[in-house]
This record gives C-alpha cells, sequence and structure tokens, in this order.
C-alpha cells in the first residue's frame, strides 16, 4: 500500500491533491491513502472561520468549502487529525471521528480505524499541560480562552488509548512526543531550527502523553507535524524488540518538505476504511465517564466489562458491516458572492453520523450537554485557575503561534 503523508495542510487541499496527482503520472504508481498529520482546516462556511485559532491575516477560507460543499471530491481518500489550528466547532461535531467530507474522514480527538488491513490510530491537539486534566468543558460559541484550550490534549483521550493492545501500524500525532530528537540527527534539526535548543535541553519541545503513547502502542509508523520541518528518528523500544520509525514533515508551501510516500506492508487492495472492533470497544466502555466539565474524569466509575463491551461491538459489526455511516450536510456551505457570517447557525449541531455512530453503541449522546457545566467553566478568571502561564504561554515559537509570530522577517513559517 502506497502511502503519502503531508505535514500541516493549513487549508490548502488543492495544491496537496494536485501535487499528490502529478506524482501518480510522473512516477507512474497509484497513491492508496493520503494522512495528513493536523492543521487540516476544514472550514466549511464564514462562521466557522471565527473558531479558527490564527491571526486575522491568516484567516480565509481556501479550498475545504469545495470538498464539502461537493464541487470538489478528494480524489484520494484522506484521513487527517486536528492540530492546534482548526475549525474546531466542525471537529467536535465529529469528536469520534466521521466523514467531514466524501472520501475525507477525520479521526476524532482519539480514535483507531482500519485502511484494508492496515490499523491506524490518532491523537489530535496539542499538550498543554495546564489544561491536561480537565474535561472537554469548552462550548460553541467558544469565547477568546475556550477557542484556544478546545484543541488542548485531555487526559481522558489518551487514558482510551493507552487501552489498545492490538498492534498499531501507524499512529499520528499534531505536535511531537517529546525526547523523540534523541532518536534522530540533532545537529540537523538544531541547524534548521536553532531555537528548539532550549526545549530540548529541557525536556520540553513536544507531548509528554504522545511520548508515554508511543512507549505503550509501539506503532510500525508515528507521523507528526506542527513544527515546520522534517525530522526523522528511529525508536528501538527495547533490545531485539520492535521498533518505531518517525517521520515528521512541514507544511504545504513551495520548496518546503511537506509531503513523503511511505510504502507500508498491506493485503492486496482494493481498500475501503472500517471502524476498529476494539477501538469502538474502548468507547462503548468509556463514554459513561466522559468529563464535560474542567473536572478529571473518573475512570473508575466506568463499569461496563471490556470484554463484554467487545462481544457487543463484535455482534453489531456482524450485523452491520463495518463502514463508517455516510456523510451529511450539517450547515451551509462558503458562497463566493455572499460573504454574510451571520447567515450561518451559530451553536453546536448534532452531526448525524455521531447521533447514528452513539445509536449503533448504545451510547448517550453528550456533546451538546450542559446539565453539568459548573459556572466556573465560563468565567474569565478561571482560566487561571490550575496557575500562572507565565512559564508556559501560549505565545512561545513552535506552539500555538509559529516562530514568524514573534519573528514577521521570516513570513513563510507562519
Amino acid at each position: 500500500m502506497k502511502i503519502a503523508v503531508e505535514g500541516c495542510m493549513h487549508g490548502d487541499l488543492d495544491n496537496v491533491y494536485a501535487t499528490l496527482l502529478h506524482l501518480q503520472e510522473v512516477e507512474n504508481m497509484k497513491i492508496d491513502l493520503l494522512i495528513c498529520c493536523g492543521d487540516f482546516q476544514a472550514v466549511r462556511n464564514e462562521k466557522d472561520l471565527e473558531s479558527l485559532n490564527v491571526p486575522p491575516k491568516y484567516r480565509s477560507m481556501n479550498s475545504f468549502w469545495k470538498y464539502y460543499s461537493g464541487e470538489k471530491v478528494a480524489p484520494i481518500p484522506t484521513i487527517f487529525i486536528g492540530g492546534n489550528h482548526e475549525a474546531s466547532n466542525y471537529l467536535w461535531e465529529l469528536y469520534y471521528g466521521g466523514w467531514v467530507a466524501p472520501q475525507i474522514y477525520f479521526l476524532g480527538f482519539a480514535g483507531v480505524v482500519k485502511f484494508g488491513n492496515v490499523r491506524i490510530g490518532g491523537l489530535s491537539g496539542i499538550y498543554k499541560r495546564h489544561h491536561y486534566y480537565s474535561g472537554h468543558y469548552e462550548k460553541v460559541p467558544y469565547n477568546e480562552q475556550e477557542i484556544r484550550s478546545i484543541y488542548h490534549v485531555r487526559e481522558y483521550d489518551v487514558h482510551k488509548l493507552m487501552q489498545v493492545e492490538e498492534p498499531i501500524d501507524i499512529f499520528l500525532s499534531h505536535d511531537w512526543p517529546v525526547g523523540i530528537t534523541d532518536y534522530g540527527n540533532l545537529k540537523n534539526l538544531l541547524h534548521q531550527k536553532p531555537f528548539f535548543e532550549e526545549e530540548i535541553l529541557e525536556g520540553t519541545l513536544g507531548s509528554q502523553p504522545a511520548a508515554e503513547l508511543l512507549g505503550k502502542l509501539r506503532p510500525s509508523y508515528w507521523f507528526s507535524a506542527h513544527l515546520h520541518c522534517k525530522f526523522s528518528a528511529l525508536v528501538q523500544h527495547r533490545e531485539g524488540g520492535p521498533s518505531t520509525k518517525f517521520l515528521a514533515l512541514d507544511k504545504c508551501l513551495p520548496g518546503r518538505k511537506f509531503l513523503q510516500i511511505v510504502d507500508i506492508d498491506s493485503q492486496p487492495g482494493p481498500y475501503e476504511l472500517l471502524y476498529d472492533e476494539e477501538w469502538l470497544s474502548i468507547t462503548r466502555k468509556f463514554n459513561s465517564v466522559f468529563p464535560l466539565t474542567r473536572k478529571r474524569a473518573n475512570f473508575s466509575d466506568a463499569k461496563l466489562d471490556i470484554h463484554g463491551c467487545r462481544q457487543f461491538v463484535k455482534n453489531k459489526l456482524q450485523t452491520r458491516g463495518g463502514k463508517p455511516f455516510e456523510f451529511v450536510h450539517t450547515v451551509p456551505y462558503h458562497n463566493p458572492s455572499q460573504f454574510n457570517a451571520n447567515y450561518f447557525p451559530y451553536g453546536h449541531c448534532r452531526n448525524p453520523q455521531t447521533e447514528a455512530l452513539l445509536k449503533f453503541l448504545d451510547l448517550q449522546y453528550l456533546l451538546d450537554n450542559t446539565a453539568e457545566l459548573d459556572e466556573l467553566s465560563r468565567s474569565p478568571g478561571s482560566f487561571f485557575s490550575t496557575g500562572s502561564l507565565d512559564n508556559d504561554s501560549e505565545d512561545i515559537p513552535i506552539d500555538d503561534v509559529d516562530d514568524v509570530e514573534l519573528n514577521e522577517a521570516d513570513d513563510a513559517e507562519t
């Protein structure tokens, strides 16, 4: 199976797909799947732009809306995770994963699927220690703080991924696992990005939860993005044991290393995307403790037996089949001749794909549940309740804003 791996998409679907179609023609090959490691920017309309945390000068519709509307169809099946520059209101509709457009599948805030017999897992967002143990308290429309915190990785999602026991072929994260730089060409990396050195020495460049997942899951491949450079590494998990090939890629710009074709051992095609039985079992077990306030999830309250969940899911998949529920439009799409954000709905929209999956798993829909929302979750002061952000600011280079936001001399980095 030939898989194209893309770093940060930043909404530039047209150019990425055009590049892949050109590669197929020139190299006389067929690319079976495109994987994107975040900052996909599935912006359907002007209202989605309001949940996209980017500097105003970079806030534009780009090209995803054409694929959402049906004007265009992705020429290659596409799977992506979320990063820190996303239309977060839309991705929240598909928290468990789903089609954002025909042929384009969001893996969810955390998830595992199968493409053919290749098992692909992923974790959306970036790590910030002051939100890690919080629940998913943000509510659409997001306020000034929530538009930034909504994409911060939560313990709840990592905990579910840590329950995975069966082998993972490919895993995706937006930011890098902390410590991954020990396994590659550090000298070359620092030549490209000298300002990484301090954080590498401090052990803070990257995500600690991602590093824990790397040690637990030990996938054959791990792909990341976020830092806007290409970096490869080989992690040997123990002497004589399995290894993980790590690759991070840049964002889609001329002259940048944003794409790579990888050959993955697999059964012969044609391939289709399918739900993963083990992952659906884990989802069923832990959905009852889905944290929707700032309170930490209490995993001991997840009373369902995992073996019973597995048998339940197996029976359901045998009856229905494993294909994800079909794509459905939920809001109007962008009209280039009419730029008016007030035309579009404002608030949480129940996505029929999510409703169908939860009904299939016999689970309650919780994504718009405000019954447990405490008053503090909307209090501006409560954003700082877990401690000062002085030493863990959102405004550091390489994180929520790229390094160019502090150095306007290099516009290409933003």
